[in-house]
């Protein structure tokens, strides 16, 4: 079942439809818009960490349980002037907050801002705050709670120069954080960009997926989600929407049954994903026993040299340290040399892959890359680097990466 072939909802009607913002991490933006696409939705801008389509609060909800690479799914409210804190109170008080906020609803405020207006980023949260607690104090004649936790409704402000825009973050905590982690050891991947390389790779489930230095096991655990076609918010117990006026928990069970009835029960090919560590190999056991695909993976603890590969061919992937966060780069050496030679001695009729962001570490591997595809790890810039390794007599070319 290739990425993406989620089943395609019959859109209802979008008379309450309004613009849905849809942010990820840089780098991912092609990712998330083909998602975005295939799920039936129009596209109408892309940002370099965000992609804008149009929707009902209810489409919201399925973005946020259908989507692999978005970190949150705004819905828009209101764009206003603002040159002073008095002028966001007045856009932000005039918003029908009674709509969306119920009367026992908890809010917080996230933001960005980028203004010569305020000096002090925690001014406009508490401004925005007191705009939207005054006003339902108002219509509700009580104070609703407040604070910096999202266990509530959330609230996102964008303030460029004079110009604000309000959402509803019907996310609430980021999506990349599915549920499912729990030991991230050190400089852990996070699951959105996991599942971006993965889906890079093509893979699909039918012939296997090797994965040594699998660290905390995100990347092997997303794969595992996408060759199942299992919807990555079924983790989830906790969204932003689900705080909102008028939320029907019953319309949303029906959804993530509708998503659980398309996922596959097993796969065709295996995974196994292998680390020297025996602490992250447990770590990683764990994290995928939660995600509900333990028994989908292979664990084993090994040297990545000594990783077991079937036959039959598929994809190789290796996130190896690359120096800027962990290890020493001249010490790595030694290591990207090794992979290279694992890649052409027992990878043969493989796709090889090594995420990085070093590249003159990269040029040890000694194998010519067919591809280079950027990504952003954090603010690294990082190369998800391809290599065809030949089975039989085709020789592999060896030359600069």
């Amino acid at each position: 079942m290739a990425e993406g072939d989620y089943f395609i909802y019959n859109r209802r009607s979008m008379e309450n439809a309004g613009n849905i913002v849809v942010t990820c991490p840089k780098g991912i933006v092609p990712f998330l818009s083909r998602e975005i696409s295939r799920l039936g939705f129009t596209i109408f801008n892309e940002s370099v960490a965000g992609v804008t389509t149009e929707g009902t609060l209810r489409d919201a909800q399925k973005l946020n349980l259908l989507l692999r690479t978005g970190h949150r799914v705004l819905y828009f409210l209101k764009d206003f002037e603002a040159r002073s804190g008095e002028e966001l109170y007045s856009g932000i008080a005039a918003i029908p907050w009674e709509k969306y906020i119920p009367e026992d609803g908890h809010i917080c405020v996230a933001s960005s801002v980028d203004t010569t207006t305020v000096r002090d980023s925690r001014y406009p949260n508490l401004k925005c705050k007191d705009a939207i607690v005054d006003r339902l104090r108002l219509r509700y004649n009580r104070r609703p709670d407040s604070g910096p936790g999202k266990q509530g409704a959330v609230v996102f402000l964008y303030w460029k120069d004079d110009r604000c825009s309000v959402y509803l973050d019907t996310s609430g905590e980021p999506l990349s954080k599915r549920g499912y982690r729990k030991i991230p050891l050190k400089a852990p991947m996070q699951e959105t960009l996991a599942a971006a390389v993965v889906i890079q790779t093509g893979w699909d489930g039918e012939n296997s997926f090797i994965n040594p230095m699998c660290g905390s096991g995100t990347l092997a655990i997303e794969a595992a989600l996408i060759g199942l076609n299992r919807a990555p918010g079924l983790s989830r117990d906790d969204f932003g929407f689900m705080h909102l006026k008028g939320f029907d928990r019953r319309a949303w069970e029906e959804l993530r049954a509708q998503a659980e009835k398309v996922s596959r029960e097993k796969l065709p090919g295996r995974i196994i994903a292998t680390d020297r560590d025996p602490e992250a190999v447990a770590a990683a056991r764990k994290n995928a026993e939660k995600a509900g695909v333990a028994g989908l993976i292979e664990f084993g603890t090994c040297d990545y040299a000594e990783t077991v590969i079937p036959g039959g061919g598929g994809v190789v992937v290796i996130n190896p340290e690359y120096g800027e966060r962990m290890g020493s780069e001249k010490e790595l050496e030694t290591t990207y040399r090794g992979i290279g030679d694992f890649f052409k001695q027992k990878c043969r009729g493989y796709r090889g892959y090594i995420f990085t962001g070093n590249m003159t570490l990269s040029k040890m591997v000694g194998l010519r890359s067919r591809r280079r595809v950027p990504f952003f790890s954090g603010a690294i810039e990082c190369r998800l680097l391809e290599y065809e390794l030949y089975e039989g007599s085709r020789k592999i070319e060896r030359g600069q990466t």
